[in-house]
């Protein structure tokens, strides 16, 4: 859990401290900040400790450099001599190209929980006629995170910002890469590489976080793995283009850091108009579970944070598709209650001429030839069996073979007289339009007050190309991002209590700046378990589990041809905000009892898995991958060995299950209920059908022998203190 917050500090060199963290800032004479320290707490240090660090911070002057050292601040200027990625780059018509800000107020301001600490600094380069307001901030939990407001200052010229990025320090011995990419029904990949003098950029302008997008951007020592190493990583809380990037320069320094990519002229500011760049999210730790968890522990802190039992989905989707008929639905909702579902999700196809995914986008009216009696017959059903109601929306999207597209064509965005490629035969909303925002507005709005809808599944199923804006043709994913933030926040301050589901094409829409107004993300559109180990291990390096939705498919993957037992399925989706994506009617009277018992599971456990410190094992064998969760207070936890492939090892060793309290004795006990995981021969190791108590320092230094089990099984265990 987070540290005590230490006292707010004080004199020129800041020494904030919270949450294992220690950052410590340079804010002496008039230019930017330095950040001196970003990693483990340094303890209570000393005013005289502080000047000293400095003193020995500060590098050499060599042969061929400049005449004095180069300051590298949070936001590095070439106007000192810094010869890397600026900080803050942009023009006046090729003028004032290169600014020197002048700090003229530095300040430690007061704050409350999940804030320990925040520092506000101003400058001003007169000459250029720009404003800085840069912020920096440590949470209880041990995250750092900064960003930059600048202001064009001038009476009557425009200024060109081309980026606003800024950065944290890492330092010499983070030698190696870690970040990701992926595609649809792939997301969230990792590769490792050097991290070696020069730039390595990510740069994103699909108009959406992507499914390719680096969800974090880490350096660590060589080697390091989810336990051991030094690890620095960062994160863009934004869901429009962005950029993340990794620099070494030949002397040395290191930086890790990011910001919004600015599409031609997103960044021109009127005389005295600002631009905000997003937070950039910075974490560290010994070994990838330690940074991780600071994520986990802050977003877990938000007032808003979903703190409920997460109710068991079931979402239509691959029930059903398209074939949408009141009787078909009642029979799904009914199979859906007997097996213990919580909230039921009518997906895509509910709407004004949508029978397929060509048309009817933007016609958000209930489909009268398909629901002549409006949706109340099937939203009183649901909820007669005792569960909430959900329903599915792209409100940025739009089909030109829909009315609304017919009637405002200059609703679309476009580069000029010409649409866009098309994608899933659909093109983009301009809700920074505000009549187009008003009319998704009430048409959301009135549908959630009519049906009192519990929960949207909010999708975005395309990139943005040639995202312009009417009637000028200008560049606006910036202004769409802004748009889409303001109508998820104006849509649940009207309806206290609703829940919003950010999916796009799957995984694409992952990122702390939707989550600042959303209630979980859909991990992928692909479903096959096997996929789904990968997906959500390192989705889940961002992510705690709750905010993660993972549903037990139907026995053959729609998306990958596969087929799996029921347990594989459930025990893989037990790890995350558990749901159902399978036409219950077709599942047999055994199929549908065990599933039920894998409902009643969840149901049991899911306050663990939602509040507990979530493990990940560096296990030798790729073929057996290794995770759990385990109570901050140590009473109990629950791991999974899944074996995701064949291995070269029979039987395959011992697997160490960390994270449990060191001095506490724990009883082991097999939890996976009906699974045939073993070989024909259905032996297991033999601690596996008597159960083993053992010291927890044990458990994580020896550990246990697993079962030899069939691939793409999952045997569970849960731990319990004595």
């Amino acid at each position: 859990m987070p540290h005590p917050v230490p006292r707010p500090p004080t004199g020129d060199v800041l020494h904030l401290r919270a949450g294992g963290t220690s950052v410590v800032l340079d804010t002496s004479g008039n230019r930017l900040p330095r950040v001196l320290h970003w990693g483990t707490d340094l303890g209570d240090l000393t005013a005289t400790a502080l000047d000293e660090l400095r003193t020995a911070s500060q590098a050499q002057v060599v042969s061929s450099m400049l005449d004095e050292a180069v300051p590298v601040s949070v936001l590095p200027e070439q106007s000192l001599g810094w010869l890397g990625t600026p900080g803050l780059a942009g023009h006046r018509q090729g003028r004032d190209f290169s600014p020197a800000l002048l700090v003229h107020r530095v300040e430690v301001v007061e704050v409350t929980a999940p804030l320990a600490h925040r520092v506000e600094v101003d400058a001003t380069d007169a000459d250029a006629s720009l404003t800085l307001r840069l912020e920096l901030e440590l949470t209880t939990s041990g995250l750092v995170r900064t960003r930059a407001r600048v202001t064009n200052d001038a009476q009557d010229d425009a200024y060109t910002l081309d980026s606003l990025t800024p950065t944290l320090p890492v330092p010499t011995d983070a030698t190696e890469i870690l970040d990701f990419t992926g595609r649809h029904l792939r997301e969230r990949s990792p590769q490792r590489h050097g991290f070696t003098l020069g730039t390595h950029q990510r740069d994103n302008r699909r108009g959406r976080t992507g499914a390719d997008a680096t969800l974090l951007l880490i350096a660590g020592t060589p080697g390091f793995g989810f336990a051991t190493g030094q690890v620095w990583g960062v994160h863009v809380a934004w869901s429009g283009n962005h950029r993340t990037f990794a620099e070494r320069v030949n002397t040395g320094e290191g930086l890790l850091g990011g910001g919004e990519l600015l599409l031609p002229g997103e960044g021109t500011l009127a005389p005295q108009e600002t631009y905000e760049s997003p937070w950039l999210y910075g974490s560290h730790g010994t070994g990838l579970d330690e940074l991780s968890a600071r994520f986990h522990d802050h977003l877990r802190g938000r007032a808003h944070h979903p703190t409920g039992p997460r109710p068991v989905v079931l979402n239509t989707w691959e029930a059903v598709y398209f074939d949408h008929r009141l009787d078909s639905l009642v029979e799904l909702a009914d199979a859906a209650a007997e097996v213990g579902v919580e909230r039921f999700v009518l997906d895509d196809g509910w709407f004004r001429g949508r029978r397929d995914d060509t048309a009817g986008l933007g016609d958000w009216y209930v489909d009268e030839t398909v629901w002549p009696d409006g949706l109340g017959p099937l939203v009183e059903h649901v909820r007669s069996r005792g569960m909430q109601f959900g329903l599915w929306f792209e409100p940025e999207m739009i089909n030109p073979d829909s009315d609304l597209a017919r009637a405002h064509p200059e609703w679309i965005l476009s580069a000029g007289h010409r649409l866009p490629p098309a994608a899933r035969s659909q093109q983009v909303l301009d809700l920074a339009h505000p009549d187009a925002y008003a009319h998704v507005l009430e048409r959301l709005d009135s549908l959630v007050r009519e049906y009192a809808i519990d929960y949207i599944k909010w999708d975005h199923n395309r990139d943005l190309v040639e995202a312009g804006r009417s009637p000028h043709g200008r560049a606006g994913v910036h202004d769409q991002t802004l748009a889409v933030y303001r109508l998820i926040d104006a849509l649940k301050a009207s309806h206290p209590g609703l829940e919003i589901e950010s999916c796009s094409s799957g995984g694409a829409r992952a990122d702390l700046g939707i989550l600042e107004r959303t209630d979980r993300i859909w991990a992928s559109d692909c479903i096959d378990a096997l996929e789904r180990q990968q997906i959500e291990r390192w989705t889940g390096l961002l992510l705690p589990p709750e905010l993660v939705g993972s549903h037990v498919g139907s026995p053959l993957s729609h998306s990958t041809g596969r087929r799996h037992e029921l347990s594989f399925r459930a025990a893989t989706a037990l790890f995350g905000h558990f749901g159902i994506e399978w036409d219950l009617r077709s599942a047999s009277t055994g199929e549908r009892a065990e599933l039920a018992r894998w409902v009643a599971t969840y149901k049991t456990h899911r306050d663990l898995l939602h509040t507990g410190r979530v493990v990940r094992v560096d296990h030798p064998d790729p073929a057996l991958q290794v995770h759990g969760v385990v109570a901050h207070d140590g009473a109990q936890a629950l791991f999974a060995l899944a074996s995701v492939a064949t291995s070269v090892w029979s039987p395959p060793g011992r697997v160490r299950l960390p994270g449990l309290d060191p001095s506490a004795s724990y009883r082991l006990t097999p939890l996976t209920p009906d699974v045939a995981l073993f070989g024909p021969d259905r032996r297991s190791a033999p601690w596996w059908d008597t159960g083993v108590t053992l010291p927890g320092h044990v458990l994580a230094s020896v550990g246990v022998q697993a079962p030899a089990q069939l691939p793409e099984r999952i045997a569970l265990i849960h731990a319990e203190r004595l």
